[in-house]
């Protein structure tokens, strides 16, 4: 053995016996109690002891008892004096057994000695424990030769080292098994927390977009009212504002089913966007289920560059391209000119939809390009899918 194995202790698991099952355990202290209850048959029934001699053997077995339960509380704490103590207690209710007839009593608690300081005490203080009981044994209780005396308390010495090593085995797999449970709890914490992430997120480019939708209107009716517009083009706009806040109440809660995996097919989803719109849609590729992240990530492009249009442009021509390649899926949004944008109408818009959902985009593993092109304005998006 290495030195720290000589001078180490049991585990505080395997001191404690945990992971033993119920029945091992009931097992363990059964075999105990049938241990004593024998000893004590055979010192008072076999040998027919009686008198004061037999009182003064039950004192001491129970002295020696109680001492090596002592011994086994002060295991668990890890401590070498008050061990060695009790030890030394119980070494002497044996003697006083022995002295006074208990030849059988003094066999148990020596053996349970030899045991017990192998199984809970380190090796460099058990093994010369288990010696002086060996050697006791060996004077003061012969019976077939010194060998055969010995042979008892060396074999239950071993035997106490072995279970030793299987309450290590037993407490090292109860270790294990407590760790890989706490690495559940911090993954599934984890996944909760990224869960709340992203429903957060959602919400929020859920009521951005509606928000930003409601804006435009509001800030033409706004404008119109300035120009001195009949009431007839205002009320349209008004009820255009109404209408888009009905459609974010909509939206927030088909954004609260995406999340629970209940929503249509993004194609779909995007022919009824464009259609309202007024945009063209083609679809390309195999078209196949997205996992629900991919899908709300191109669904919300897609409304984001969508509002995009109709602020900032809302004469262009608009074209919205969905394509199934091999391992990914592009969502491209792309608008002509507008002799309308521009203005103060076009400045009203914050500009942090297309960086939220870039910072979708990456968080899946894909990218978001959008910038000027050819007069008018272009928004591609790149997930990776399985």
């Amino acid at each position: 053995m290495e030195q720290d194995a000589w001078t180490s202790w049991p585990s505080q698991e395997a001191l404690e016996r945990r992971g033993m099952t119920p029945a091992r355990r009931a097992f363990g202290l059964l075999g105990r109690y049938f241990a004593l209850t024998v000893a004590v048959w055979l010192t008072f029934v076999g040998t027919g002891l009686r008198g004061g001699h037999a009182w003064i053997v039950v004192g001491t077995t129970a002295a020696g008892s109680l001492a090596f339960a002592g011994f086994l509380r002060s295991s668990t704490r890890k401590r070498v004096l008050p061990c060695l103590l009790w030890l030394a207690l119980v070494l002497a209710a044996s003697l006083v057994a022995l002295h006074f007839g208990g030849q059988a009593v003094a066999i148990l608690l020596l053996c349970g000695i030899a045991m017990g300081s192998m199984q809970r005490l380190p090796p460099v203080v058990g093994m010369p424990v288990t010696a002086i009981s060996a050697v006791l044994y060996i004077l003061l209780v012969p019976a077939s030769g010194w060998l055969g005396d010995l042979g008892p308390v060396l074999g239950l010495g071993a035997l106490g080292y072995v279970g030793r090593l299987d309450w290590e085995s037993r407490a090292g797999t109860f270790r294990l098994l407590a760790q890989e449970r706490a690495a559940r709890a911090a993954e599934a914490e984890s996944a909760a927390l990224a869960e709340r992430a992203r429903i957060a997120r959602e919400i929020h480019d859920v009521l951005a977009h509606s928000l930003s939708a409601q804006l435009v209107h509001l800030e033409a009716a706004r404008l119109m009212l300035d120009a001195g517009a009949d009431r007839e083009q205002l009320r349209e706009r008004i009820v255009s504002a109404r209408r888009m806040a009905q459609d974010g109440l909509a939206e927030t809660r088909a954004a609260l089913s995406a999340l629970r995996g209940e929503f249509v097919p993004v194609s779909e989803f995007l022919a009824s966007l464009a259609g309202n719109d007024g945009a063209t849609l083609a679809v390309e590729g195999s078209v196949r289920p997205l996992p629900a992240e991919v899908g709300v990530a191109v669904r919300r492009t897609a409304q984001e560059a969508l509002t995009n249009v109709r602020k900032h442009a809302p004469d262009s021509a608009c074209a919205v391209r969905l394509s199934y390649l091999d391992g990914t899926v592009e969502l491209e949004v792309r608008n002509g000119p507008s002799p309308h944008a521009g203005g103060e109408l076009a400045a009203s818009g914050s500009g942090y939809g297309l960086l939220g959902m870039r910072e979708r985009a990456e968080l899946l593993g894909g990218s978001l390009l959008a910038g000027p092109e050819e007069g008018g304005f272009r928004v591609l998006l790149s997930v990776p899918t399985p």
